[in-house]
C-alpha cells in the first residue's frame, strides 16, 4: 500500500504537461476551427432570402438568427446550416419577419423630396423601388422609410412601380397601396397631368382597381387682352385641340373691330366641359370694350376694362353670364371710359364713314336680326352719335339685287329699323334717327359677283342736318 502511493506520487505531476499541451492545442485551433464553420455556414444561406441575418460559432455549436419571409425559407435556412459539415448544434433564433395587414405601401411628394413608407415585401423590392424612385425623378431627394413585412398581394413590385411613375408628374401629392386597392390624391405638375395619370392607371396590375383618384389639375387659363395704344387683342394660355383653337382665333377676327389678333395660343388636354362655347362670347365681350382683359380659369371667367358708355357696361355685367354653360361663373368688373368731346356735323359724318370703312354691320342671312359679332362696331357708332349732339343722323339700309324687290325694299326698313333700336337702347334719343330702307335702288358696286353684292348689302349712318 505504502509502495502504491509513492508510484502514484510519481505519475500526476506528469500530467501537467500534457495538460499545458492540450490547452495549447486547443487554444490554437479553435478558432480557425469557429471561423471555417462561420464562413461554411454563411455560405450555406447564400440563396437563402432573409434579413438581419446573424451567425456566432461556439467550438463546433452554432447560434443562427435571422428574420424570414416565409415558414419554409426560415425552416429551408435553419436546415441548411445544420447541413454544413462538422456543425454539431445549431441554436436557432429564427424568426418571421411580422405580417402587415393590410399591406401598406406609400409615396409622399412634398416640395423639396420623395418619401417612401409603408411596408415592402423583400429587400430586393425595397432596393428596387429605391432604385426607381431616385432614377425616375430627377435628382429629387428620396427618403426610405419602409419597413419589411409579410402579406404583400401578388404582383405588388409592379403596382408600386407603376405609380412611382406617376408620382413624377405630381407637383405635390401621394400615392398609396392597400393591399389591392390604390388611392391618389394631389396637384398634377403639368396641364395634362390628371389625365396621364388616369390613363396609366388603366395599367395597373391583374387585381389591382383604383380605390381613390384625388389628383387635380392645375387651372386651365385662358387669356386675352386687348391694347389700344398697340391696337391688338393677343390670345395666351390654351385651348382643347386644333379644332376648338381655329375656332377661337376666327371668331375674335370677326369681333375685334381693328385690333391686330396675336395668337400666341397652346393646346393641352383638360379644358373643362363647355370651353369654347364661354370663350367665344367672353371675347364679344372683350371686344365692346375700349381696353380691357379676359381671363378664363377653369370654369370662372373674369372680364375687366371699359366700356364706351354706361349702356354697354349695364348690358355687359347683367347679360354675358347668361350665354354662358351651366356650371360656369362670370366676374365682371365693367367701368365706363369718360366722354370724348363733342364733334361737328362735318367730322362726325367722317368718323361714321371711318368706322363703317372698317367693318360693316352684319345680320342673319335673309333677317333683321343683328349679328352679335358686330356688337363691338355698333357700340363704336353708339359712341360717336353721343359725341354727334347737334345733328340727326339717318339710318340707310341697302340689299343686293338678288331676290323680289318688294322683299328686299322691306328687309333694308326692317334691317335700317333694327340698327336704330340698338342706338335708341343705348340712351341715344330716338328723334335724331330716321330709319330709311333703300332696298337695292342704290348698289355700291355690280350684283353680278359675291363680291358686288357683299358691298351692296350695307347699312350707311348719314348726317343730314343740325337741330
Amino acid at each position: 500500500m505504502h509502495g502504491l502511493f509513492r508510484w502514484s506520487s510519481k505519475w500526476w505531476p506528469g500530467t501537467i504537461p500534457l495538460a499545458v499541451l492540450w490547452a495549447i492545442a486547443a487554444w490554437t485551433s479553435t478558432p480557425p476551427l469557429e471561423a471555417d464553420l462561420a464562413a461554411r455556414s454563411n455560405a450555406a444561406l447564400k440563396d437563402t432570402v432573409l434579413d438581419k441575418a446573424r451567425m456566432a460559432v461556439a467550438g463546433r455549436d452554432v447560434t443562427f438568427a435571422a428574420d424570414a419571409f416565409s415558414e419554409d425559407g426560415r425552416r429551408s435556412a435553419v436546415a441548411s446550416v445544420e447541413a454544413v459539415p462538422g456543425v454539431r448544434l445549431v441554436d436557432d433564433q429564427t424568426r418571421l419577419v411580422p405580417e402587415s395587414k393590410p399591406f401598406a405601401w406609400s409615396a409622399e411628394r412634398d416640395v423639396v423630396r420623395v418619401t417612401l413608407g409603408g411596408s415592402s415585401p423583400l429587400p430586393a423590392i425595397r432596393n428596387r423601388l429605391m432604385e426607381a424612385a431616385r432614377a425616375g425623378l430627377g435628382g429629387v431627394e428620396v427618403v426610405d422609410r419602409m419597413n419589411l413585412a409579410r402579406g404583400a398581394p401578388p404582383r405588388f413590385d409592379n403596382a408600386a412601380l407603376l405609380l412611382l411613375d406617376q408620382i413624377g408628374k405630381l407637383k405635390d401629392g401621394k400615392v398609396t397601396i392597400s393591399d389591392t386597392k390604390v388611392s391618389l390624391s394631389g396637384m398634377a405638375r403639368d396641364l395634362g397631368g390628371r389625365e396621364a395619370i388616369a390613363a396609366a392607371l388603366k395599367n395597373l396590375p391583374e387585381g389591382f382597381s383604383v380605390a381613390a383618384n384625388e389628383v387635380k389639375a392645375p387651372p386651365y387659363v385662358f387669356q386675352a387682352y386687348k391694347d389700344p395704344v398697340a391696337v391688338t387683342v393677343t390670345l395666351t394660355g390654351y385651348v382643347p385641340d386644333n379644332n376648338v383653337h381655329a375656332a377661337i382665333a376666327t371668331a375674335a377676327g370677326r369681333k375685334f373691330l381693328r385690333e391686330k389678333v396675336v395668337d400666341n395660343l397652346k393646346a393641352s388636354v383638360g379644358a373643362p366641359a363647355g370651353f369654347a362655347n364661354a370663350v367665344v362670347p367672353a371675347l364679344g365681350a372683350l371686344a365692346r370694350l375700349s381696353t380691357g382683359t379676359l381671363v378664363v380659369s377653369d370654369r370662372e371667367v373674369k372680364l375687366s376694362g371699359d366700356a364706351l358708355y354706361e349702356a354697354a357696361a349695364v348690358q355687359i355685367r347683367a347679360g354675358l353670364g347668361k350665354d354662358f354653360p351651366q356650371g360656369w361663373q362670370f366676374k365682371p368688373e365693367i367701368s365706363v371710359r369718360p366722354a370724348a368731346a363733342p364733334v361737328d356735323a362735318t367730322v362726325c359724318q367722317q368718323l361714321l364713314a371711318d368706322l363703317l370703312a372698317k367693318a360693316k354691320i352684319r345680320f342673319e342671312s335673309g333677317r333683321a336680326t343683328i349679328d352679335p359679332d358686330s356688337a363691338a362696331l355698333l357700340d363704336r357708332l353708339v359712341e360717336t352719335a353721343m359725341r354727334c349732339s347737334t345733328v340727326n343722323i339717318e339710318i340707310a339700309g341697302h340689299t343686293d339685287a338678288d331676290g323680289e324687290v318688294a322683299f328686299n325694299q322691306e328687309l333694308s326698313e326692317r334691317r335700317a329699323q333694327a340698327v336704330t333700336d340698338y342706338l335708341v337702347k343705348a340712351g341715344l334719343p330716338a328723334s335724331r334717327f330716321t330709319p330709311v330702307g333703300y332696298g337695292s335702288t342704290q348698289p355700291l358696286a355690280g350684283n353680278d359677283t359675291d363680291e358686288g353684292k357683299a358691298q351692296n348689302r350695307r347699312i350707311d349712318f348719314v348726317v343730314r342736318k343740325g337741330e
